[in-house]
């Protein structure tokens, strides 16, 4: 689970939610998240996959009722993993771009429109002509061999080379969603490259991607530090510091909802809390395992790891700013193109920049490929949870079979219009998808199932502990986190206004997509809920009392850990929990 602690998470999410939503102020409801939402969530999937050893879907052994939850967190890792490989692709397109001399988007070429500079452009000035003051463009003025008044120069709006370059070479951006294009044929080669790596490395499971990620967790600090001194070197460097942790920040965004909602599904975007990710994750632990600890230091890792990030690229927004003479709210467009604009204009100030942008890029290649193990591997545990037989025999077909379905559903996140369907797809299921399923979770394993017969289960795995140990994690379970998440969920509803990419608007029918993908994701929850009511036995009361009881076969998976409060526990092999055979078609079809 280190690789949670670093991912694209923190080097590309964070500090582009930071940057829309006022800078240094988003870091006050970024910490109050992590501490009464991310990290409470963080340990109860954590604990829930480490004690019964199941995936996403099956876990929910635990509550028939709220299968559909399971359901639901598989389906948005399946919508996030789609176009989290696209920022993969990104990520190899500028990689194999570093293999010149010279950085393609060190300098404007040919490429590059009027409005690409490196420097500052005059617009036009007062100058002094034949004794009067005259107000002229400055083509006019060079050409008379006049100068520009002190205090009356205009400056044109100016673009980096390195933001043309992203919008006009990497996307052959279009004008909104409705004007597709072509597909990118460079990108969709990358795309496809970069799902035969998370193919290939997931053919043998866990274990494998788990040597993987010794040296992608450690490998970005160094890059990170390279870019941190390098960026606090520049001029104008400042300016970029002081809007991330100063003067500059913009604390009234703190009244939008926006901002909260942003801070809580930016911590459950790079724990992978609420993605059904953590607990099949954790169900590989050893069931005496400390889930404590590792909460804490992940969470805490994660949180440092972010911030860090943060000052290494908004000191390179500082300079930026400085050169163009703008502010530092208003040097990108968008904030979703951050790591692909501030960094490589950073990279292009180093000496042998070519080398640099090399490591930094396959630095952010390892970052993604990190955390798309974990997306792939939620899909995979599910699958195997369901079909534990045909998984045991044909795991690399299957795997195979799931990664080119999701590479044909990610064209259309490389045709023209793609960096549009990217944000889509990350603002709402990415966004409200995640909190619609943390309050669920959450409710319906303290207020249902027992908050405190689950804290009894936590300690057959960790020890017996202290009330005073529990205090935090009841007041969390029991009250602040869903009363925090209910509260920014039904706010962010209320206050919810049509998605933009930068200053484009998208159109009606594309935020009419964007809320088909929830209805789609949490749809499962219902419908689930009333299949397994209309399977009990009984009257429509014994029914629902029943689905909220644990199944039969609900506990640890080994007999040696079940002690006397599980002795009672069907054994899996011997009796299997009757599965919905159309829920189960759904999630193999989907993934």
């Amino acid at each position: 689970m280190v690789g949670y602690a670093v991912g694209l998470g923190n080097v590309w999410r964070f500090p582009y939610l930071t940057y829309q939503n006022g800078g240094g102020a988003f870091l006050i409801p970024y910490t109050l998240m992590l501490a009464l939402a991310g990290l409470p969530l963080f340990f109860m999937e954590c604990s829930l996959g480490q004690f019964a050893s199941l995936g996403p879907v099956s876990i929910w052994r635990i509550l028939p009722l709220f299968q559909g939850v399971g359901i639901t967190m598989v389906i948005i890792s399946t919508f996030v993993t789609i176009y989290y490989n696209v920022i993969i692709a990104y990520a190899l397109y500028y990689l194999f771009a570093s293999f010149q001399k010279v950085l393609p988007w060190s300098d404007c070429f040919s490429w590059a429109d009027e409005f690409c500079s490196k420097t500052r452009l005059v617009s036009d000035c007062n100058a002094t002509l034949d004794g009067e003051i005259i107000h002229a463009n400055y083509s006019f003025i060079t050409n008379n061999n006049l100068t520009c008044m002190n205090g009356t120069i205009n400056y044109k709006p100016v673009q980096f080379p390195s933001e043309q370059y992203w919008n006009k070479v990497t996307l052959q951006r279009s004008s909104g969603l409705d004007e597709t294009g072509n597909i990118v044929w460079y990108l969709a080669l990358c795309l496809l490259l970069s799902w035969m790596i998370v193919g290939a490395a997931l053919f043998k499971g866990i274990k494998s991607s788990g040597k993987v990620v010794y040296f992608t967790a450690l490998f970005p600090y160094v890059i990170l530090l390279i870019l941190l001194v390098r960026g606090a070197t520049l001029e104008g460097a400042r300016d970029g510091i002081e809007y991330y942790i100063g003067t500059q920040s913009n604390i009234t965004k703190l009244m939008e909802a926006e901002v909260w909602k942003d801070a809580a599904t930016q911590i459950f975007y790079s724990l992978s809390v609420a993605w059904g990710g953590l607990v099949a994750l954790s169900s590989y632990n050893k069931f005496h395992n400390n889930c404590y600890s590792d909460a804490i230091m992940v969470c805490v890792t994660n949180c440092l790891t972010s911030i860090f990030a943060g000052f290494a690229i908004f000191s390179i927004l500082g300079h930026m700013a400085f050169v163009s003479k703008r502010p530092v709210s208003e040097v990108v467009d968008s904030g979703f193109d951050l790591a692909f604009v501030a960094y490589p204009e950073a990279l292009s100030k180093l000496p042998v920049s070519p080398l640099w942008s090399f490591l930094f890029f396959f630095m952010l290649v390892l970052l993604g490929l990190d955390s798309q193990f974990a997306s792939i591997e939620t899909l995979t545990t599910t699958i195997h949870d369901i079909y534990p037989e045909a998984m045991k025999k044909l795991r690399v077909p299957i795997t195979l079979g799931v990664c080119i379905l999701l590479f044909f559903l990610g064209l259309i996140c490389v045709t023209q219009a793609g960096i549009y369907w990217v944000n889509l797809i990350d603002h709402f299921c990415a966004g409200w998808g995640i909190l619609i399923a943390a309050v669920l979770e959450i409710i319906g394993i303290v207020y249902i199932y027992g908050g405190n017969r689950f804290i009894e289960d936590i300690e057959m795995m960790i020890g017996k502990k202290s009330r005073l140990f529990w205090l935090w994690w009841r007041a969390c379970w029991f009250f602040v986190t869903p009363v925090l998440l209910m509260a920014i969920l039904v706010w962010s509803l209320v206050t919810f206004s049509t998605p933009t990419y930068g200053s484009v608007l998208y159109p009606t029918w594309g935020t009419v997509v964007g809320w088909c993908m929830i209805i789609f994701c949490v749809i499962w929850i219902p419908v689930i809920a009333i299949v397994k009511i209309a399977k009990a036995e009984g009257n429509l009361c014994q029914r629902i009392v029943n689905c909220c009881r644990p199944a039969a076969n609900w506990g640890p998976y080994l007999e040696c850990h079940r002690g006397e409060r599980y002795s009672h526990v069907v054994d899996p092999k011997k009796e299997k929990e009757h599965e919905i055979p159309t829920v189960s078609g759904f999630v193999y079809t989907q993934q």
